[in-house]
């Protein structure tokens, strides 16, 4: 493995890799596989829908003001929710989230292309491979907030990369404050990130015009502190808010698993393939000779792997914190490959087909499990055609004993009982500081994520459920949800996806509806 200086850019046409049609091609490829679902069919998605149901409507709704509180704040955490603030009363609350979610691949893909072009003066053919983590685990969970913040930070990350090769780095410093508080507040990983990413590019480009790593280091940070602005913010907002869950350090075993699930959607093998498939580019960089890293993201991609060994698993509340910078840790390593000296062609048209088969077949595996994950939704949303407005919903959603490796896409499909209904539902999250929303309604036990999650009752569950400060902690099997549930408290009972159950636990409850692996009970008053 050799770290290498930037070549000069080669006399002569651009290779059809580099080519501007081209280029425009794979970031409109990564549109495809969120075109056919109406509601995109990320895990956690669903249940920002309710909350921004919430935001919109609060105000004129008879029954969403009995149930939540909304007060908006600055914190790191915004950006698709001052979006949907903007773009719903023009499109519709559902519209208006697709045309958000839908943007945020192609930014992640033109992110990385435009990286890879500053950095080496050309894109070279193995920086195809990091086009389907648009589509990465992260993403898929429906951690949107983060998710545009981390292509905005790679968006940004090449305009710093440019401005310090023109040698504007006076109008790069003044740009970037505003560009750091805007990323700042559409979610606080894509600051971090950034300013991470800066800092380390600026110390090599400081250490190759030959200064020693610690002058080039105070340098870079001395540049890189048009970017702390944000850092005002974040202290204000966390002195106001409760200090939160932050645990499970060092969880090597989890952190093993992140690495391995960078693709985890649907077909685990395929998804495992997959993975292997950029290690593989990985080791043939460093077994090629004529392969090699750039020092600078080299660097960024080593700063990056140390980050995520530091990181815990929950921070402030909010859980996968180490989880999410997996697939933009391999994103950087692959972003990093190039040749040392000269272009081979042979070897590099072989390296851009061999990425381009594999970029398409991802995309047309996302796209084949969006597409069944819509037609699923779409068969269990008719359920709500049977809910009035302003109802109350307990939705008990089934799991396997053990977490499964295809996404749990339906676990927040009770909020649409939110969004479309205007209801209570149980499966919002409850983490004060991070949330503008707070639930107003008490269902005992049942008045929040994650009561909404059940196993079967022949599971042997490790942690056993237990109630703190009225709370669910824990797993549910779902004889015990059915058991325990408050029915004074709700008007129905939907069960999506749950194993068998003791039919007597829903005596007292009249079937008005039944899906696919769904059914919907009103409770008997």
């Amino acid at each position: 493995m050799t770290m290498t200086a930037a070549p000069p850019r080669p006399p002569g046409p651009r290779p059809w890799w580099e080519t501007r049609p081209f280029i425009a091609l794979l970031i409109l490829i990564s549109m495809v596989p969120l075109l056919y679902p109406p509601v995109p069919p990320l895990v956690d998605l669903l249940g920002h829908m309710g909350r921004y149901r919430v935001q919109l409507d609060l105000g004129d709704s008879p029954w969403l003001s009995q149930y939540y509180e909304f007060h908006w704040a600055a914190i790191g955490n915004l950006g698709v929710d001052l979006l949907v603030q903007l773009l719903a009363p023009i499109f519709g609350l559902e519209l208006a989230v697709k045309l958000i979610i839908l943007a945020i691949p192609p930014m992640t893909v033109a992110g990385f292309l435009w990286v890879a072009r500053e950095v080496h003066n050309r894109i070279p053919p193995t920086a195809i491979f990091a086009l389907p983590l648009a589509y990465s685990h992260p993403f898929l969970f429906g951690f949107v907030n983060f998710s545009l913040s981390m292509a905005l930070a790679f968006l940004a990350f090449g305009l710093w990369l440019r401005l310090g090769r023109l040698g504007k780095t006076r109008l790069r410093a003044a740009l970037f404050v505003p560009i750091s508080v805007f990323i700042f507040i559409t979610h606080t990983f894509g600051w971090g990130t950034l300013g991470m990413l800066c800092f380390s590019a600026e110390a090599v480009r400081q250490h190759d015009r030959g200064a020693n790593w610690f002058r080039a280091g105070y340098r870079a940070a001395l540049h890189a502190s048009s970017l702390a602005l944000p850092i005002v913010f974040m202290l204000v907002w966390r002195s106001d808010a409760p200090p939160g869950q932050t645990a499970d350090w060092f969880n090597w075993e989890a952190k093993f698993q992140w690495l391995k699930m960078i693709f985890r959607d649907r077909w685990k093998n395929w998804d495992l393939i997959s993975a292997a498939i950029l290690v593989a580019v990985m080791v043939e960089c460093i077994r090629n000779p004529r392969l090699g890293f750039s020092r600078n993201l080299g660097f960024s991609a080593l700063v990056m792997f140390l980050v995520f060994i530091m990181l815990p698993r929950i921070i402030f509340g909010s859980a996968y914190a180490d989880m999410r910078l997996t697939p933009f840790l391999f994103a950087l390593v692959l972003l990093a490959i190039r040749f040392r000296s000269d272009t081979h062609k042979r070897t590099a048209n072989v390296l851009a087909v061999l990425g381009m088969a594999f970029y398409l077949a991802r995309i047309a595996t996302t796209t084949a499990s969006f597409a069944m994950a819509a037609n699923d939704h779409r068969n269990k949303l008719e359920a709500l055609n049977y809910v009035p407005m302003g109802a109350k919903v307990a939705s008990l959603v089934g799991q396997g004993c053990v977490d499964w490796w295809s996404m749990p896409r339906n676990s927040h499909l009770g909020a649409m009982v939110i969004v479309r209904r205007q209801g209570f539902s149980n499966d919002q999250w409850d983490i004060a500081g991070t949330n503008l929303m707070n639930i107003r309604y008490d269902a005992g036990a049942f008045s929040s994520d994650p009561t909404e999650i059940v196993r079967p009752s022949r599971c042997r569950i490790a942690r056993k459920w237990r109630i703190v400060n009225n709370r669910l902690r824990g797993d549910w099997k779902i004889d015990t949800a059915l058991k325990n549930l408050p029915r004074d408290k709700f008007d129905y009972v939907w069960i999506v996806d749950v194993a068998p159950y003791d039919m007597k636990l829903v005596s007292g409850m009249t079937p008005v509806w039944k899906g696919s692996r769904s059914m919907l009970y009103r409770i008997d008053k």
